[in-house]
């Protein structure tokens, strides 16, 4: 699943691509995909210039002058920029097409991205908008605002951090590596975590954040080079799909087990 870095780099390689192109026709082959009525949708894009993109935690939003167009690529959705007499791939279920004759194609194998259409003035209402946690990167994510999050609950502390309402944007991915650079067990109790293991996870977060957006993201199995961009972070993994491999500390084999249903993988002697 592309992560907040993967989704920074999508964003900062479509601003290079298709700013300020006016949007001259809109096809949405899978109408499930948006969350809003299909053809309003189509309909009120038309005309509309994309004048920037944002991001607030995994959510794409393209700034369309009054509106905002919201992007979700869930597990494995993909943007592609291409000529609008090539043929149309069956995974790409939403063209959007400029009037300098390119398509913006939104490609998704297993159909489980979302998007949606909303009025500028709606977004802080927007639910989707509304639960998102604080950003590795923000120096609002304090020691103090995980251990307020976290102290009372009493789920593994791998299972907290994909909550997206507490730390907005980490994934399974980066979630193993947090963990092991904080030294802490994924099975541990949020509640069972310290003010200064807080503080790890605060620290290794924007870290490694910060590395992986300066790599384009990792690209694994549901994240490749979509728009010609391929991520580098995944040969800075320290744990995450390193089953049986040595730990880079200590040498013992890492571990992979299951977390509220997600793989997850660790270093049972540095992990304790």
């Amino acid at each position: 699943m592309p992560e907040i870095a993967e989704v920074e780099t999508v964003r900062n390689t479509l601003k290079n691509m298709i700013l300020n192109k006016k949007i001259e026709s809109v096809n949405v082959l899978y109408p499930k995909m948006i969350e809003s009525n299909s053809k309003e949708f189509e309909k009120n894009l038309i005309g509309k210039k994309i004048i920037d993109i944002k991001r607030i935690g995994k959510w794409l939003i393209f700034d369309l002058e009054d509106y905002y167009l919201l992007s979700h690529l869930r597990m494995e959705g993909k943007f592609f920029v291409k000529k609008h007499d090539e043929e149309i791939n069956k995974h790409e279920h939403v063209i959007i097409t400029f009037t300098d004759n390119y398509d913006l194609r939104y490609h998704d194998t297993r159909k489980f991205g979302r998007m949606n259409l909303i009025k500028k003035e709606e977004l802080e209402n927007t639910e989707a908008i509304k639960k998102q946690g604080i950003e590795p990167l923000s120096k609002n994510l304090t020691k103090e605002y995980i251990y307020n999050k976290i102290h009372k609950k009493n789920l593994p502390i791998k299972t907290i951090l994909l909550d997206q309402s507490i730390i907005s944007g980490l994934g399974n991915i980066y979630a193993d590596e947090v963990l092991f650079a904080a030294k802490i067990n994924p099975l541990k109790k949020g509640s069972e975590i310290s003010l200064n293991e807080c503080d790890e996870i605060r620290k290794s977060s924007k870290k490694i954040i910060e590395k992986a957006i300066e790599c384009g993201g990792t690209t694994i199995k549901s994240y490749t080079s979509s728009l010609g961009v391929t991520g580098r972070f995944q040969i800075y993994l320290t744990v995450h799909k390193k089953e049986g491999e040595p730990c880079l500390v200590c040498k013992t084999p890492i571990v992979r087990i299951k977390v509220g249903g997600r793989s997850t993988y660790y270093c049972p002697k540095c992990q304790k």
